[in-house]
């Protein structure tokens, strides 16, 4: 029987991109409380994995990059401040407001290029350079890292891999009560 071959890091970010694509799909298409919901998952997937891509897929990307890395990863962290600042933007206006589709679409383009920018620059060279059983065990890090993950934006925050590990945890927790009781 052959060994089925364990998920990586980058295969994990790459189906959380495409799950962010799908969403942004849905959401456009759909009304009411189910577009709620959508929207929802939405702010909390994003939340939690740009949260661990701070943490633990932005420093590892810096190294593999070597002297371009803290080029290339200032730009995609300056990209995700500005996200967690039209995420939290768009979470207040609310799926009912005249303009959210409008802006939701702006942001889904924004987000979509960022996430085929990071793919390119970061996770291409995180594969060509490291080993595949590290990048495995960053997958594994990397989900954990999801499960202490504030839930909404927090822009104030900000995008270092230190303030995330800190402030971080915390926040989750005041965003999972928060999401307790909107259910």
């Amino acid at each position: 029987m052959a060994e089925v071959p364990q998920r990586d890091v980058v295969d994990v970010l790459v189906a959380q991109h495409a799950e962010i694509r799908a969403l942004f799909n849905r959401i456009a298409v759909t009304q009411g409380e189910a577009k709620r919901e959508l929207f929802h998952d939405l702010v909390r997937l994003l939340a939690v994995h740009e949260s661990a891509e701070e943490q633990i897929v932005h420093p590892a990307a810096r190294s593999a990059l070597g002297d371009g890395g803290d080029r290339v990863v200032k730009a995609r962290l300056d990209e995700e401040a500005a996200a967690k600042r039209a995420l939290s933007a768009l979470y207040d206006l609310g799926v009912d407001h005249p303009a959210f589709n409008e802006r939701l679409a702006l942001f889904a383009e924004e987000v979509v290029v960022h996430a085929a920018l990071e793919e390119a620059e970061e996770f291409a060279e995180l594969r060509r350079t490291t080993d595949p059983d590290t990048l495995r065990r960053m997958a594994d890090v990397f989900i954990a890292a999801e499960q202490l993950a504030p839930t909404r934006p927090h822009p104030a925050a900000g995008e270092s891999a230190l303030v995330n590990m800190l402030a971080g945890p915390p926040a989750a927790v005041f965003d999972k009560i928060r999401d307790a009781l909107r259910r």
